[in-house]
């Protein structure tokens, strides 16, 4: 599914579970993970379509859950960190962080490349590692080679997003995080809706589909698994306002 998808219905979140990517979803990208401006409205809106949803509501971001709370505050509600590979319930509950011993290995490669690479970002998470070459787009296929290499290396897995390559265990994705947090209570018997901007969202969009659900991708058209579209950030804000008040959890 690609051209011409259409802006989902008002009450697309009557009997739902809401996930919300990050990073081009509710903040703008920016040129490095730090440099994000986090909306003044936020904070407010995410109160309150956590209660409109009755706690069926998560964030699924690439960011690792500790980075996550350094730009939003303590998250009281469930968040899943680094495309799967950490989750943590409303309650608190933490699942495992596995960080395979290859990964230092890659981690030290990584940080040498940037040293010698002006405008790279290397962002370390829990388990794994990420090379952002936004403000070196001329080291694009520097990156990606070197991605590929040391997981050819070291077994891990390579994730690319929007000018990112990441290296990561095998064996989690935002798809995955998606259907263990509809194992829980408060999401029990809702459909999954996922919104989200990157490739890394598409596994979610497809887990969302299968499960009764649909995702929504922000952006411009491409060949997605979503089934609406919304144009930006601005564009899920005001949706997500407008729809807040009359969702029936």
């Amino acid at each position: 599914m690609s051209e011409l998808l259409p802006p989902p219905p008002p009450d697309l979140l009557d009997g739902a579970a809401l996930f919300l990517d990050f990073d081009g979803t509710l903040v703008e990208l920016a040129e490095t993970p730090d440099a994000i401006s986090v909306p003044d409205h936020l904070h407010s809106l995410l109160d309150r379509l956590g209660r409109a949803l009755s706690g069926s509501l998560a964030i699924i971001s690439g960011r690792a859950i500790s980075d996550l709370e350094r730009h939003l505050g303590p998250l009281p509600i469930a968040v899943s960190g680094s495309h799967g590979l950490e989750l943590r319930t409303a309650e608190g509950q933490m699942g495992p962080v596995p960080a395979p011993a290859t990964l230092a290995v890659a981690r030290d490669e990584i940080r040498q490349f940037a040293a010698d690479a002006p405008g790279v970002i290397v962002e370390d998470k829990p388990a794994s590692v990420a090379l952002h070459y936004r403000g070196a787009p001329d080291r694009e296929a520097d990156a990606v080679a070197l991605a590929g290499g040391l997981a050819a290396r070291t077994g891990l897995t390579v994730q690319a997003g929007k000018m990112v390559v990441e290296l990561r265990p095998a064996g989690a994705d935002k798809g995955d995080a998606l259907r263990r947090l509809m194992a829980e209570p408060a999401f029990a018997n809702k459909r999954p809706v996922f919104v989200g901007d990157d490739l890394t969202d598409e596994h979610a969009f497809v887990a969302a589909k299968e499960m009764g659900g649909a995702g929504i991708l922000v952006g411009p058209s491409r060949e997605t698994a979503a089934a609406w579209r919304l144009d930006d950030v601005a564009a899920v804000a005001a949706w997500l306002m407008a729809v807040t008040g009359g969702v029936r959890g």
